[in-house]
């Protein structure tokens, strides 16, 4: 079984609907974000992941928002494991039962 796993972002490409240059937007893609981080335990001056030149598919290290969560919520003190609950069979926690932690991330 693959699992596939992916997050949201948005890419340089334009999205005009109708020809209407006032509506104009960014373009949507579900498998790339990107973000900043800065403080609270978080590595200086590190980048993580890597995506294709129009920023549409990642090609390097990949970060699931699960595994991001887990890592702001180790960097708060939290042990995100432990945030657990079951219901009608079924575990749950905030960054769902498959986050990691980043240690990429970690000063």
């Amino acid at each position: 079984m693959i699992e596939e796993r992916r997050a949201y972002g948005r890419t340089p490409l334009g999205d005009f609907r109708n020809d209407d240059e006032a509506k104009a937007g960014r373009d949507h893609h579900a498998s790339c974000f990107t973000m900043w981080a800065a403080g609270g335990g978080i590595k200086p001056g590190v980048t993580i992941g890597k995506t294709d030149d129009l920023g549409m598919n990642i090609v390097e290290d990949p970060v699931h928002v699960n595994d991001l969560q887990a890592t702001i919520l180790h960097c708060l003190g939290f042990d995100h494991t432990r945030l657990t609950y079951r219901h009608m069979g079924r575990d749950f926690r905030l960054t769902d039962v498959q986050g990691q932690v980043v240690s990429k991330m970690l000063g």
